[in-house]
């Protein structure tokens, strides 16, 4: 049994040794392979790594670049500025869609057909191609339709009986998805009907579509696959991978990456708004404290950087700053709560309004719209009640508050003459006859002289 086991044991570790033996190692000579992985949405913080990722593949003269991606979709813009740095790049691109149960939905889909290779693993997807509708809902509460094909009109239904808006927005996007489909030869029909009816494809009728290249498990069996192939970088050049043995560098996010993929989050970028508003509204209303100051137009400046890069609508900036105004207004000239209600309605509209997409990891979530208008109406509370407050209190300063005083007289001679009055000397005045050291009360206050009767006397 003992002997059994050991060449059970030697023939494993053998079989490994071979394994190893055969696989080919990397040889430093030949260009490199970059991958850059892309998951979740794609927006500004992956168009701006996939950019540099390509310019640094320029740069180092690599062979290939492989964009590993798994995503739901993005932002328009994010995904044009992708598309536009595969077609400028001079290094080929091959788009992999990895691992397996990964999708390239949406802008996925797009960027999948710009590049000069497109690759899935097995059980992974894309399509789903339709620009989603954006804004406010279409005229008469319907949700925008996807464009009906000519001739494909219900009956008794106008072919043109649809939202204006929505038909230029899918032509515009049909067009743009065949004009990429015609540049790279793959199928344009389909690339259209991803767009106009949303439709999906597996790897498997990807492949049979002529959507993709080709079906690979892994990066690794990708490469060993592409080794070889001849890949058109434009009309009049050619390159031809050799992939298979080729050094892969793996571009992992840095801190510029990971910073803006942080601060791009539309949520964040409300709470910093909301956070920088308030420091400088305490700073103001309280000078000297620094503090709130120099932490509130940090978060206001790196708001500020992170709603340009979004799609903003402007209605719904125009809204959160106007419920901002309200609030400072409320704190600086109470309306014990007007001002301050007006001021929480504005805010919440804006915020639902704020992000003028729909797309995924793109929203700002209700519940935190909900916990920001509450804080805000919390201040607002808060300084409705200080300002009940201070009315109800007795004045404990300036003219009214001398009314009443006692004081008491120092010399008097032809109705004027000077008083002691809360342990200050005042010119004073009186209807009637006074004499040093008699006691006197204020009854009128005139600019810096006082109104006096003898302290027997009611005010």
């Amino acid at each position: 049994m003992i002997a059994r086991a050991a060449s059970i044991v030697g023939s494993l570790l053998l079989a490994a040794v071979l394994a190893i033996a055969q696989s080919p190692a990397p040889d430093p000579t030949l260009a490199p392979v970059l991958v850059v992985r892309i998951e979740g949405a794609i927006g500004p913080a992956s168009a701006d790594q996939v950019t540099r990722a390509l310019d640094r593949a320029a740069r180092e003269r690599a062979q290939l670049v492989v964009l590993q991606m798994d995503t739901p979709g993005g932002l328009d813009t994010s995904m044009r500025s992708i598309i536009k740095a595969i077609l400028a790049s001079p290094v080929p691109v091959a788009t992999f869609v990895a691992p397996q149960g990964a999708r390239a939905a949406s802008a996925g889909t797009y960027i999948l057909y710009a590049s000069h290779i497109a690759a899935m693993a097995p059980a992974t997807n894309l399509g789903a191609a339709t620009p989603i509708a954006i804004g406010m809902p279409t005229p008469g509460g319907e949700p925008s339709r996807p464009a009906e094909p000519p001739g494909s009109a219900p009956a008794g239904k106008p072919a043109g009986d649809h939202d204006t808006l929505a038909a230029k927005r899918i032509n515009d996007a049909t067009a743009y998805m065949r004009g990429l489909a015609q540049l790279r030869g793959r199928d344009a029909a389909w690339g259209e009907q991803a767009v106009r009816e949303a439709v999906s494809l597996p790897a498997t009728d990807a492949l049979a579509r002529k959507v993709i290249d080709l079906i690979a498990s892994d990066t690794h069996d990708l490469l060993q696959r592409l080794d070889g192939r001849r890949v058109r970088i434009d009309t009049a050049h050619e390159v031809t991978l050799a992939t298979a043995r080729a050094p892969v560098v793996t571009l992992e996010p840095d801190w510029r990456d990971k910073l803006l993929g942080v601060i791009s989050d539309p949520s964040l970028a409300l709470v910093l708004m909301m956070v920088g508003i308030y420091g400088l509204l305490f700073e103001f209303m309280n000078p000297g404290y620094v503090a709130p100051g120099v932490i509130g137009g940090v978060c206001l400046l790196l708001a500020l950087w992170s709603l340009q890069m979004l799609p903003i609508n402007y209605a719904g900036l125009a809204l959160i700053l106007l419920g901002i105004v309200f609030f400072v207004a409320e704190a600086f000239v109470p309306s014990y709560g007007a001002l301050g209600i007006g001021g929480v309605a504005a805010f919440a509209f804006g915020a639902l309004l704020l992000i003028d997409s729909d797309t995924p990891g793109f929203g700002v979530p209700l519940p935190l719209i909900a916990s920001l208008a509450l804080a805000s109406a919390a201040f607002v509370i808060g300084v409705v009640g200080m300002a009940a407050r201070a009315r109800r209190r007795p004045v404990v300063s300036g003219a009214p508050a001398m009314l009443g005083v006692p004081g008491e007289v120092i010399e008097f001679a032809e109705g004027e003459g000077w008083a002691h009055v809360n342990g200050e000397r005042w010119r004073v005045r009186a209807g009637v006859a006074l004499q040093p050291g008699q006691r006197v009360r204020v009854t009128r206050v005139d600019n810096l002289t006082l109104e006096v009767s003898p302290a027997t006397d009611r005010p």
